[in-house]
Parts: C-alpha cells; sequence; structure tokens
C-alpha cells in the first residue's frame, strides 16, 4: 500500500463538507445539522471547520458559522480562543447572516473567553445600529451575554447598552437589554 497517498482526515472531512454545501438537493437545514453533529462527535473541530469556512463564499460560510452556533448551544467548549477570534472578526463581514450567526456564537461562549471580548464588544456595538432587525437582535443577544458577565471594566459597556437600548425601536431587542441590566444588579 502507499502510504504516501493517503488523503490527510481534515482534507477528506473538508471535501466532505464542501460537497454537502455544494448540493442542490439538500435543504440548507439539514446541511446545517449535519455539520454540526460532525462538530458534537468530533469529526472535525471547529478551528478547522472555521479554516475551511474562511475558503467558502457568504453563503457557504454563513453556514458553517451557523453549525458552530447550533453545536455551541449544547458544548460551548467547542469554540477555542482562535475560532472566537474568527466569529469575533466575522463581526465585520458585509453579509448579514455571517454576522448574526458569529454574534450567537459570541453569546453562546463569552464567559468562556473574559479575556477575548475586546474586539467582540468593539463589533458588536457597531452591529446594534446595523439596519437589519436580526443583525440588530443577535449583537443585542450577544451584549446581553457579555453585560450578564458582569466583568470589571465593563461600566463604559453598559453606558452604550443603555443609550443603544433608548434608541431601539424594536421591543423584542429592547427586552434583551433590560433583561441583562437586570440580571446584572441580582
Amino acid at each position: 500500500m502507499l502510504s504516501f497517498l493517503k488523503v490527510p482526515s481534515f482534507l477528506y472531512i473538508g471535501g466532505m463538507i464542501q460537497e454537502l454545501l455544494n448540493d442542490k438537493h439538500i435543504k440548507p437545514k439539514e446541511k446545517t445539522e449535519t455539520i454540526s453533529r460532525m462538530l458534537l462527535d468530533g469529526t472535525i473541530t471547529a478551528s478547522e471547520l472555521m479554516e475551511l469556512a474562511k475558503t467558502l463564499k457568504d453563503p457557504g460560510k454563513a453556514t458553517c458559522i451557523e453549525a458552530l452556533e447550533f453545536a455551541s448551544q449544547s458544548k460551548p467548549e467547542l469554540v477555542d480562543i482562535k475560532t472566537f477570534d474568527f466569529v469575533s472578526a466575522c463581526l465585520t463581514e458585509k453579509a448579514p447572516r455571517i454576522k448574526w450567526e458569529s454574534a450567537k456564537v459570541i453569546g453562546n461562549t463569552a464567559r468562556l473567553h473574559p479575556r477575548k471580548l475586546d474586539t467582540a464588544i468593539k463589533n458588536l456595538l457597531v452591529n446594534s445600529e446595523h439596519s437589519g432587525t436580526v443583525v440588530r437582535w443577535s449583537a443585542a443577544f450577544a451584549l446581553g451575554e457579555i453585560l450578564k458577565l458582569n466583568l470589571p471594566g465593563h461600566k463604559d459597556l453598559k453606558e452604550a447598552a443603555e443609550t443603544i437600548c433608548e434608541r431601539e425601536e424594536k421591543n423584542s431587542i429592547k427586552k434583551i437589554y433590560l433583561a441583562a441590566f437586570k440580571k446584572m444588579k441580582a
């Protein structure tokens, strides 16, 4: 057997994911669920998935981040520092879906990376002014989770969030901030 012809497992898995993403017969939700299961069962790591996501166009990248978000709801420890930095940077992407899925990953995992929040906070504050309701809602979710951590030095964040809350027109978004303020006092 020619062992030098073996394909590294990551490349094989990455190829499988690319095929999955390109298959027009598979519904988007199924794609997300399949990739999420691969994360949860250890077939692929979050870092490997994000390396693959960097090479994809916006729809594929967003699906990978959505799968990470889904997996991080039940297993937030999947998101290592490198992956957290990646999704923090993705908050500046043009595609709204990438912005909102990245924000949800940050909301799910902020408590695990309290020393890596500066970039995320800066980008979430920008997204809190986005014209898209879902982007603003997701930014509010992530900022609310960060506020609930009640970390020293986040007095400016609370003040910024109060200002955002005052100007926000959607009650569903305001409620997220108000709930976070309430938890901070408790």
